[in-house]
Protein backbone atom coordinates (compact mmCIF):
# COMPACT_ATOMS: atom_id res chain seq x y z
CA UNK A 1 0.00 0.00 0.00
CA UNK A 2 2.84 2.27 1.01
CA UNK A 3 4.77 1.43 -2.10
CA UNK A 4 1.33 2.46 -4.16
CA UNK A 5 0.76 5.72 -2.47
CA UNK A 6 4.55 6.63 -3.22
CA UNK A 7 4.30 5.84 -6.62
CA UNK A 8 0.72 8.09 -6.89
CA UNK A 9 2.46 10.85 -5.62
CA UNK A 10 5.58 10.41 -8.03
CA UNK A 11 2.85 10.03 -10.72
CA UNK A 12 1.26 13.31 -9.28
CA UNK A 13 4.73 15.43 -8.89
CA UNK A 14 5.57 14.71 -12.57
CA UNK A 15 2.74 15.97 -13.74
CA UNK A 16 2.81 19.38 -12.02
CA UNK A 17 6.76 19.66 -12.72
CA UNK A 18 4.85 19.85 -16.89
CA UNK A 19 3.08 22.49 -16.08
CA UNK A 20 5.10 24.51 -13.65
CA UNK A 21 6.97 26.11 -15.95
CA UNK A 22 3.94 27.96 -17.06
CA UNK A 23 2.66 29.08 -13.69
CA UNK A 24 6.09 30.37 -13.12
CA UNK A 25 5.88 32.19 -15.98
CA UNK A 26 3.23 34.33 -14.34
CA UNK A 27 5.41 34.33 -11.05
CA UNK A 28 3.77 31.50 -9.74
CA UNK A 29 4.08 27.76 -8.54
CA UNK A 30 2.62 25.33 -6.64
CA UNK A 31 3.34 22.55 -3.76
CA UNK A 32 1.98 19.44 -3.82
CA UNK A 33 0.37 18.36 -0.34
CA UNK A 34 -0.90 15.28 -0.20
CA UNK A 35 -2.71 12.49 -1.86
CA UNK A 36 -5.52 11.08 -0.20
CA UNK A 37 -6.74 7.59 0.20
CA UNK A 38 -9.98 8.42 -2.00
CA UNK A 39 -7.55 10.16 -4.97
CA UNK A 40 -7.57 14.10 -3.84
CA UNK A 41 -5.34 15.46 -4.83
CA UNK A 42 -3.96 18.90 -2.07
CA UNK A 43 -2.02 21.31 -3.34
CA UNK A 44 -1.10 24.94 -2.32
CA UNK A 45 -0.90 27.38 -4.52
CA UNK A 46 2.10 30.03 -4.50
CA UNK A 47 3.70 33.25 -5.49
CA UNK A 48 1.44 35.82 -8.07
CA UNK A 49 -1.34 32.49 -8.17
CA UNK A 50 -2.06 32.79 -4.47
CA UNK A 51 -4.81 34.95 -4.38
CA UNK A 52 -5.55 35.59 -7.63
CA UNK A 53 -8.75 35.72 -9.14
CA UNK A 54 -8.16 33.38 -12.21
CA UNK A 55 -6.84 30.97 -9.36
CA UNK A 56 -9.81 28.80 -9.51
CA UNK A 57 -10.09 28.38 -13.16
CA UNK A 58 -6.14 27.83 -13.53
CA UNK A 59 -6.52 25.25 -10.84
CA UNK A 60 -9.63 22.95 -12.16
CA UNK A 61 -8.84 23.81 -16.16
CA UNK A 62 -5.04 23.40 -15.98
CA UNK A 63 -3.58 21.65 -13.15
CA UNK A 64 -6.43 19.40 -12.54
CA UNK A 65 -6.87 18.71 -16.19
CA UNK A 66 -3.06 17.54 -16.66
CA UNK A 67 -3.20 15.18 -13.36
CA UNK A 68 -6.11 13.81 -14.18
CA UNK A 69 -4.80 13.53 -17.92
CA UNK A 70 -1.38 12.07 -16.52
CA UNK A 71 -3.09 10.05 -13.23
CA UNK A 72 -6.67 9.03 -14.41
CA UNK A 73 -7.68 7.72 -10.67
CA UNK A 74 -7.49 11.11 -9.14
CA UNK A 75 -10.92 12.47 -8.57
CA UNK A 76 -10.51 15.78 -7.89
CA UNK A 77 -7.67 18.64 -7.51
CA UNK A 78 -8.17 21.50 -4.57
CA UNK A 79 -6.25 23.90 -2.95
CA UNK A 80 -5.25 23.98 0.75
CA UNK A 81 -3.81 27.24 2.49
Amino acid sequence: MEEQKSELYREVETALNEIRPYLQADGGDIELIDVTDDYIVKVRLQGSCYGCPMSLQTLKGGVEVAIKRAVPQITEVISVE
